[in-house]
This record gives C-alpha cells, structure tokens and sequence, in this order.
C-alpha cells in the first residue's frame, strides 16, 4: 500500500472515529428536578433555568420591534413583489388557472417600517379605538399584517377575499364597527358593498396610516404581561380555541431560538409564506425583524417557477429572493422530495443513474462513514448534480426551520442533500408560542425533534390507559407536558378548557399538557411517538394510532393526503384516500383503462385494487400490524386544502370536519 495513502488514511480514520465518539457522548437535554405532577423532566444542556429575554432592556415585543428599527435604520425589512399582470390560462377539462406575472421585489426598510407602524397606530386612534379593544386580523400572510400587528389598539383588518366572507356575516358581526382594507386590485366593488349594506367605518390601509401622519399620537408602550395576540389553533383535534399570548410569553420562545441557529443576523434573507395565523410563522418573522434580517413575502402557490399560479417563463418568489432562511411544514418539503424524485425518475437514463449515484454517496457519509461523499467530492456532487435542485428554493439557503408535525426520516435527509441546508426540527404548540424542542445544527439524526429549547422544561408523564410510562425501557415514554416562560395564559372566554390541560405548580412554574406522546433518548432529545386523541381500540382490543398509520401509507405515490378511520364496533379499519392524480392517471394509461375524467376514474374497483394493494405494500414495509392496515378505502379526486376547511393552514387533517362531509363514505366502507 503508498505509505502517502496511509499516513493521509490514519489520521482521518482517527478523526471520524474520535467525532463519533464525542457525538454518542454528547448530551443535548439533562435531567432535571421540577415541581408539579411526578414525571421524567429534561432541560437544555446549557442553561439550569428558562431562558426569558435575549436583549438586554428588552421585555416586550413592541420594545424589541423599536430596538431594530433604531438599529438596522436603513436595512431592507418587508419585501413585496409587484403584480405586473394577471392572465387566464385554459386547462383541459373546461377549467382555467389564474397565473400572476410578478416583478422584482421592493422593499422597505426599517425606518420606513417603523414609521408605518405609528403612523397606522395614530390612524387607528383617528377613527376612534380605545386601547383596550381587540383587533382581528384577516387576511394573508404580507407586510401589512405585521404592520398591523405592532399595534395595541383593535379593528378589522383583511383583504379583499376575507372582505366578502365578513360582508355576507356582517349581521353575526354585533361587536365590529370599523374595516381597515388591504389595497389590492379590484377591491373597490367589495368596499362600495360595506359601505352601503353595513355601519361599519370602512377605510382603506394606506388611508388610515394617512390620517396617523396627520395626527400623531404619542405610544401607550404594553407591559410584558400584557396580552400580545390571540391566536387561535387550527381546529385539527376540534373547534379551534383562541390562545391568549403575551409578550412575555413570545419574546421567551424568540429568546430561545436566538441560542439555537447560528449566526443569525442583517446578512440574512427570510421567505415568509406560511400563513401568520399560524404560530411558527409570527414567531420567526418576529426573530427575523430582531436581528436585522430581511423579510420577503411570498405564497405558497407562487413559492417556485413552476408553482400553480406562477406564469410560465416568470420567476418563483424563492426564485426572485434568494432567501437563507425558510420555515416549511412537512407536507411542503414533502412535495418538494417527491416533485424531484418524480423529475428524476420520469427522466430517467444516465442522468437518474448519476443522481441515485450521487445521493447514496452522500447519504452513506451523512449517515457517518467515512466512506461517504466528503470535501472535494461532496463538492463535484453539489456543482453536477444538486445544483439544479438547490435552485428550486433559490440556490442559496443555509438553514431551513420545520414544525408543525415530525418530518419523515427520507425527506429529511433527501432535504438536507439535495439542498445542502440543515433541517432544524422543532417541536411546540400555540399554547407554548411554537416553543418545546428543537433540533441543533449539527444534530443530523432524523425522526426527533430535539432536546428542549433553554426557555422550555420538557416532562414525560406516565399514561397507563395507553400503556406509556416513565419506566419503560430502553426509553422513559409517556405524554409530553411543557413548562416554562413561554406557556400562554389559556385560551379565551374559555376557563373550563383552560384549566383542563394547564396546570401551575407550587414553584411558580406553568405546565400545558399536549395530549402528545414521547420518549426521551439517551442524549436528552425527543421522538414524537403517538397522540392521546389518535388512539382508537378495536373491537377485538387492538389498538390503532391513525396519525402512525398516515405517516406510513402516505409514502405511497398514489397517496396525495390519506386519513385513515377506525371504528371501535368493528375489527378493521378504513381510510379515506385523496388520490394522487398524475401518478393515478399514469397507471390506467399503462393498463388501458378508460374513464372520462378523474372522478369517474376514482370510482373504477380495478383503481381502487390497485391504490389498496400499494397501501398493503407501504404498510409492510413501515411492519404495521394487519389490522393497521385499511381493509377497504375510498378514493377521493379533490384535493383536501385549507380552503375547502379539510385541513389546516398547515395542512393537518381536520379529522372531525373530515368525518363529517364523508360520513356517507364511512358508512359504507363498514356495510
């Protein structure tokens, strides 16, 4: 053997084998003593007590905002991209797609922001808000929300769409008295509509910030107890419930975060698309505007070049940005795997051999070998081949943040090689202002969500109805209960639901139980495992967790969305499946089968059999039980999305509303 080769080979075989050793020792959470009911209770390993306030003098939101404005004067803060045309494009079928042709952003800077923010705030004093009123923002996710959202006064603010909805309420609407409209093209008819049909003070957005220049008023700053937003959850598990935030609570997560992600500073651009009703998406643009960052707004269906509503030949918001930083919820990054996977695999030839080639090199070194694709060749791999995916999302991300449900191990790693970026899973709820757990950078293991975030206690409580304790081995198991600065106050005009599932303690400390199942690994970090209200026992004493059965079907390429139901007076369950269309349509091609169009398709047994016999072969191979397995589905052709009030803003399924519009479906899935 060349005595080069060797004296290169041992020392990087030290090397690998001394950070794997310091990487199994390493603890990421420690135990730690706390009050309350009896559990297993970890903490983050750098700090003996919850983190409240990164900035010093700091202790609202508001106070926070102000500091940035000072600080980054001139820095480029709320980016919006300029509508240059709307046009119609035909589809087969008799259906037409609107596609927006959208500019180059233009920005606002932080002095401009903060001058907006108390010009609005005076405007809103101008039509008569007192302090103590409550606002009501509706509309999607764009600047003007956090404009408005700095305020501490109340109204109704939206955009055209949710417009129309609060007209056609307006008589259920007994308490509103003012709208503050979003400009937008084509409003007007809406506007005169309000105006004439209702007694409400209809003014537009730029209007009331005019009438703030005219008058300013001097700020009633809020103290940290105070109640930032009220937020409400997204209906998932049940009506949503409207959680009571204050600036306390979220500037503890906010905190938190800053401890977590390196480097976070003006250098850094953030694409905001999630909905701001969502609380993942307030607390990071939040952080952003914190640190100086620029934000740009986006949506979801106009996120790439190719997304639904992007014209052909124009750019992507990712595309036009060239963002750092993302949030995403599991189903987009999802459809991101799948959408190349599927490129890949319909191209086939050389270029499918070199990618496979290229993704097992570098998933054999993320996995730790020292064999893998490493330096020069992880190099060449990212220039040949992961280029093109990396520009998807703009080619220059260096940290994507995911939350709202545990990310499957495979898009996980395919995310983090395609796209070069680590995927920083976190883990909380609105009750704990997205704060729980959350995953470190250099924390590349995949079905956690990582060790606590320093503002937040985690403690496993035994459940023996489901058979979760705190002493099962190798792992303490049990629900999941938060505590910490960060927990909200409970929910609104709702104290029999509030003191159902939040709990103080004799030291001070606020507990909110999740209703989640976890376990702790030896490091300290988290695994997501079952949820209290997905438990559903058999007729013959199985018993199913739906959410664990999803996650296993759903990697079917037939699968668009799935919700699996069980029935406790019967010995099977079934599931209701919104198939996936392209991949369906290809198969009947294949087969020769003749529909006239995809929901007489859908109806067809031998499409059915064959959607059945591929959620039997994806249950084997995640070992589901047979009785986890759906015995009979349905095959749905529409997509279930936040608009048709299926599913959330972040995609969960809404099972009771589910179960409810196909309770016809269900019935006879058991006849």
């Amino acid at each position: 053997m060349n005595p080069y080769f060797v004296g290169f080979l041992v020392p990087v075989a030290v090397s690998v084998l001394l950070h794997k050793r310091r990487k199994a020792e390493r603890k990421r959470g420690v135990r730690v003593e706390v009050g309350g009911e009896p559990g297993y209770a970890i903490r983050n390993y750098r700090f003996e007590q919850p983190v409240e306030t990164h900035w010093e003098g700091v202790s609202t939101l508001a106070e926070l905002f102000e500091r940035s404005c000072k600080e980054y004067v001139y820095m480029p803060l709320f980016g919006t991209r300029k509508l240059i045309s709307r046009e119609t494009e035909s589809a087969p079928g008799g259906r037409s797609f609107e596609k927006l042709h959208l500019g180059e952003y233009e920005w606002k800077c932080y002095a401009e922001a903060f001058k907006s923010v108390c010009n609005f705030s005076s405007g809103l004093i101008q039509l008569g808000h007192q302090k103590n009123e409550r606002v009501a923002i509706f509309a999607e996710t764009r600047a003007e929300w956090q404009v408005a959202l700095q305020t501490e006064v109340t109204t109704v603010i939206c955009g055209q769409k949710e417009l129309k909805k609060l007209i056609d309420i307006s008589g259920q609407l007994d308490t509103v008295t003012r709208v503050v409209y979003i400009n937008e093209e084509g409003i007007s008819a809406e506007v005169s509509l309000a105006r004439n049909s209702t007694s409400w003070i209809v003014e537009s957005f730029d209007e009331v910030g005019r009438l703030g220049t005219e008058a300013p008023v001097e700020a009633n700053m809020p103290l940290p107890s105070d109640v930032a937003v009220i937020m409400y959850t997204s209906g998932s598990t049940g009506l949503p419930k409207g959680v009571m935030m204050t600036h306390r609570n979220v500037l503890a997560t906010l905190s938190a975060v800053m401890t977590i992600v390196p480097a976070l500073g003006s250098k850094d651009i953030y694409l905001a698309y999630l909905p701001l009703a969502h609380i993942l998406e307030l607390a990071a643009e939040a952080l952003m505007a914190a640190v100086g960052a620029s934000i740009g707004y986006g949506s979801p269906l106009t996120l790439t070049d190719t997304s639904n509503r992007i014209k052909k030949g124009t750019l992507g918001d990712a595309s036009a940005l060239k963002p750092t930083l993302m949030t995403a919820v599991p189903a987009i990054l999802d459809r991101v795997h799948d959408g190349v996977r599927k490129n890949v695999d319909t191209t086939g030839g050389a270029a499918k051999q070199l990618f496979d080639i290229a993704y097992n090199r570098r998933l054999a070194a993320i996995n730790g070998s020292w064999l893998g694709a490493w330096g020069l060749e992880k190099l060449l791999w990212d220039t040949l081949v992961f280029g093109k995916v990396c520009a998807i999302l703009g080619g220059k991300i260096r940290f994507i943040l995911s939350g709202g449900a545990p990310l499957s191990g495979d898009t996980q790693r395919f995310i983090n090689i395609c796209l070069g970026a680590p995927i920083g899973q976190g883990y909380g709820l609105t009750e704990t202002c997205a704060g729980g757990t959350f995953s470190e950078y250099d924390d590349t293991s995949v079905g956690r969500v990582g060790a606590p975030l320093p503002c937040s206690y985690i403690k496993l409580i035994d459940w023996p109805e489901g058979g979760y304790l705190t002493t099962d081995s190798p792992m303490p198991r049990g629900e999941i209960v938060i505590g910490g600065p960060n927990v909200t106050k409970g929910y609104f005009k709702n104290e029999a639901k509030t003191n159902e599932v939040y709990k103080d303690d004799e030291k001070g400390m606020r507990w909110f139980y999740s209703g989640d199942i976890g376990r702790f690994h030896p490091d300290g970090c988290l695994e997501i495992i079952d949820r209290k209200k997905d438990i559903v026992k058999l007729q013959h004493g199985e018993y199913v967790s739906l959410g664990k059965v999803e996650a296993a079907l759903i990697v079917s390429p037939y699968v668009e969305n799935i919700m699996v139901h069980a029935d406790p007076f019967h010995n099977y369950c079934v599931a209701l499946v919104v198939a996936a269309q392209n991949e369906l349509e290809s198969w009947a091609s294949q087969q020769g089968i003749t529909y006239s169009d995809f929901s007489d398709l859908c109806q067809k047994q031998e499409a059915v059999k064959e959607v059945l016999g591929s959620l039997a072969k994806a249950g084997k191979q995640a070992r589901l039980e047979k009785f986890e397995i759906p015995a009979k589905i349905k095959l749905i052709p529409e997509p279930w999305t936040p608009e048709s009030g299926l599913v959330t803003a972040a995609l969960k399924l809404k099972r009771e509303v589910i179960r409810r519009t196909y309770e016809n479906d269900l019935v006879q899935l058991y006849a």
